[in-house]
């Protein structure tokens, strides 16, 4: 993750059963049997990792985020994470797996990145990535809206839609680097309770920039964007609010 702005472990993690899913749906797709290094590139708080280490336990799983704040809450947990920022990584000539989970749409460059990981692996290594594809959606489309309105115009710095590419420029990029692509994508409906469901939900990630832009000012702006939000998806009869969430998938293993 990038270490521009700062990140609420306990925040990310109270969404933790949605995000997790399409962690496990990735590794689903790796098929790497007995690998020497694997690495969790931007492991958030590190409560993934431990997945990796028990599916290939004789491997060594190295964990990495430019996040102190994540670093701290991952080290906590027992993981052995370092800080480190995502755009400086290369891999080691003896990493077999790498997995990296919802980080590079926070990486501008990552898809000059991409090609030169998968270069650097070695014959039969295997790389997963996974990004959200609801840039455009109304919660990101939203937050981008109001940030353009006095009083906040010029004062957050926010990703657009081309932050993330679509599934075929993902499929190309990889196949590029003499690799056997599988690229697909997934939309979640999640069901979310309770008082503005949707925007607790961005709060630990999308809105994460505009909290740290504003500072004081950001009670401010959640205020404005709830009834917003609310609009956008409007919670049923029963309380249930479903928020549609779609995920851009890719495995590739380098010939």
């Amino acid at each position: 993750m990038t270490s521009s702005t700062t990140w609420d472990p306990a925040l990310y993690l109270r969404f933790d059963d949605h995000r997790s899913r399409p962690f496990h749906d990735l590794l689903a797709r790796v098929g790497a049997s007995a690998p020497r290094r694997v690495v969790d590139l931007g492991c958030g708080p590190g409560h993934l990792t431990a997945l990796l280490s028990a599916r290939w336990p004789d491997a060594e799983v190295v964990a990495l985020d430019s996040s102190a704040e994540m670093v701290t809450a991952a080290r906590e947990r027992g993981v052995v994470a370092e800080q480190a920022d995502v755009a400086d990584w290369m891999p080691s000539p003896d990493t077999d797996v790498v997995i990296t989970n919802a980080v590079l749409q926070w990486v501008p460059t990552h898809r000059q990145l991409l090609p030169r990981w998968v270069d650097a692996l070695p014959s039969g290594a295997w790389f997963a990535m996974q990004v959200p594809g609801n840039l455009g959606a109304p919660t990101h489309a939203l937050i981008r809206e109001l940030a353009g309105e006095t009083p906040w115009r010029g004062r957050i710095d926010l990703r657009g839609e081309i932050a993330v590419a679509e599934p075929d420029e993902y499929a190309e990029l990889l196949a590029g680097a003499n690799a056997e692509v599988d690229v697909w994508e997934t939309t979640y409906l999640h069901r979310l309770t309770g008082a503005d469901p949707v925007l607790e939900w961005i709060s630990g990630t999308a809105l994460r920039p505009v909290r740290d832009a504003l500072g004081d000012d950001y009670a401010t702006f959640r205020s404005v964007l709830a009834p917003r939000l609310r609009d956008a998806y409007p919670a049923r009869p029963d309380g249930t609010t479903w928020l549609p969430f779609r995920r851009i998938f890719a495995v590739a293993r380098k010939r």
